[in-house]
Formats: structure tokens, sequence, C-alpha cells
């Protein structure tokens, strides 16, 4: 291994894991500008803490990639790569439909780029995950989601 090639590969090693904690950092910001509901009208979580919470999970585990398992460097970004980051513009794009059909079809198209075939496990996927999602945070957690084309016909 040449001098050049332990440089990138020590730059990789930490330049995911801090990509991943500075995206989080972010996520975490932007969680301190939601709307504070009155403690007597709160059941459940306030809007921020989960997503904090995620974020706080997305920061340890980044760091103990970064220190167990570290980012090696490949010759070539595979399709499959530059297929999920189309994937996740498609997801942005359909979310100002309604967040659960971009969940949806975000999902069973990442699964079936992944090499998933079967069909019922891409229904699963696809249609059974998000409708299980939505009625656990829902009516579990009491968390109300962006208005959209489902959730308009959901919430009246």
């Amino acid at each position: 291994m040449n001098l050049h090639s332990e440089k990138s590969e020590r730059l990789v090693r930490w330049l995911v894991p801090l990509a991943l904690i500075l995206f989080a950092v972010v996520a975490i910001y932007i969680s301190t500008t939601f709307k504070k509901m009155p403690p007597i009208l709160k059941r459940g979580i306030q809007p921020s803490d989960f997503p904090r919470l995620i974020c706080g999970l997305i920061i340890f585990l980044s760091l103990l990639m970064a220190w167990f398992d570290p980012v090696k460097i490949q010759e070539r970004v595979s399709r499959q790569t530059f297929l999920t980051v189309a994937l996740v513009g498609m997801f942005v794009l359909l979310v100002q439909v309604d967040l659960f059909i971009a969940l949806g079809a975000f999902a069973a198209a990442l699964s079936f780029a992944w090499g998933e075939r079967r069909i019922m496990a891409l229904g699963l996927v696809g249609l059974v995950m998000p409708v299980v999602i939505f009625f656990i945070f829902d009516l579990g957690f009491r968390v109300r989601f962006p208005r959209g084309l489902l959730t308009n016909m959901w919430y009246g």
C-alpha cells in the first residue's frame, strides 16, 4: 500500500461518519424550531423528541462505525449507489404529495433496486409497512403527520 492510499483510507475512515454526524446535528438543530405543545395538551412525546432520539442514535452508531468498522475505499461506485441517490430524490419529490405514498414507493423501489424480486415481499415493504408505521405513530404515540393526499383522507 502506498502513502497516498493510506492517507485516503484514513480520510475516508472519518469522512463518512463525520458527514453522518453533521447531518444528525443539523437535524437536531432543525428540531429545535418545532412548536412546543402546552403541557396540558401533551399526550405522548413532543414533536421534537423522536427526531432527537433518532439523531442521537445515528451519532452513536456513526462513532461505533468509525471505530470498529471503518469504511473501505472501493475502486468504483456501484450502480446501486447511484440508483439509491436517485430514489432519495424521488422520495423528496413524492413527499410533497404525501409522506406515506413517498415512504411506500421509496421502500419498494429501494428493495427492488437492491435485488428483491418477490412481489409479496415488495408489497409488504411498500404497502403494509407504511400503514403499520402510520398507525403506530398516529394511534400509539399520537403523532400527527403532515397533511397530504392520504393523510387528508384520514384526518378529514
